[in-house]
């Protein structure tokens, strides 16, 4: 029901900022729970940040460096990353989670956006 489409990723050095963006297409926009994920080659996906209403909140790996924000009425959800470092290099996807509000099936994902952090 919901499509989502990110970008923003590329290479940057260590010390430098990207803002991730992720568009969605489909109806409800505002009754999913926004978050961003991140898995590195051999590593397990891990939760970096999430939004519902306005607050965000973060993993304590990111926290202080990432900010999650959305704006419902372009049914967008954005991660601006600050002060990056090589243990951030991941791909990084946006995941959009009607679970708690629509049924079990209204969870979907991104494609993934490539995030490269070099030294």
């Amino acid at each position: 029901q919901v499509q989502l489409v990110e970008s923003g990723g590329g290479l940057v050095q260590a010390g430098g900022s990207l803002r991730l963006s992720c568009t969605a297409s489909g109806r409800s926009f505002s009754s999913y729970d926004m978050h961003w994920y991140r898995q590195a080659p051999g590593k397990e996906r891990e939760i970096v940040a999430s939004i519902m209403r306005s607050e965000g909140r973060y993993a304590d790996s990111v926290k202080g460096r990432f900010t999650i924000s959305r704006d419902n009425a372009k049914n967008s959800v954005y991660l601006q990353m600050n002060r990056l470092k090589p243990e951030d290099t991941a791909t990084y996807y946006c995941n959009a989670d009607g679970r708690a509000r629509l049924g079990s099936s209204y969870d979907f994902w991104g494609q993934g956006t490539q995030v490269t952090v070099s030294s």
